[in-house]
């Protein structure tokens, strides 16, 4: 990935008892903080205003819910500890999916087989391609 021009495209995991989607449209965006791993540290430093957001319901849900915009790009955690070099950005919500799109709906695709949610499971903050995004965007927003 380059820190230049290019658009990055993102997925960020939140368990809805802890923030959910309609909890960050409540609050018109949010501090994207309290990331301890080091993988999603360093993807969330590549981020940078205006790059999109995929935002998804873990736990017992296991759906991308909605669309958010990387508002600031990382600064220094303000939950980390004074010689902790963790980081957050602020995200702003865009839009609801007009339909969850599921972890197993994801797996079903080829285009999606080698998206970290599949690969990587646990990890909170991953990358994808804008194909990626694209067509979980696209399968959000087919008609019930």
């Amino acid at each position: 990935m380059s820190s230049g021009c290019k658009i990055n495209y993102w997925l960020i995991k939140q368990e809805p008892k802890e923030y959910s989607w309609i909890d960050l449209v409540r609050d018109n965006g949010t501090c994207w903080s309290g990331v301890r791993n080091f993988q999603a540290r360093t993807n969330m430093r590549w981020m940078k205003k205006g790059d999109p957001v995929l935002f998804y319901h873990s736990g017992r849900e296991k759906a991308v819910v909605g669309m958010a915009i990387v508002s600031t790009g990382a600064y220094p955690d303000p939950t980390a500890g004074k010689d902790e070099l963790w980081v957050a950005v602020d995200i702003l919500p865009v839009r609801a999916l007009t339909k969850p799109v599921s972890l197993a709906v994801i797996r079903t695709h080829p285009e999606l087989q080698d998206v970290a949610l599949i690969r990587q499971p646990r990890l909170s903050v991953m990358a994808l391609s804008k194909q990626e995004f694209e067509v979980i965007t696209r399968l959000g927003e087919e008609q019930l």
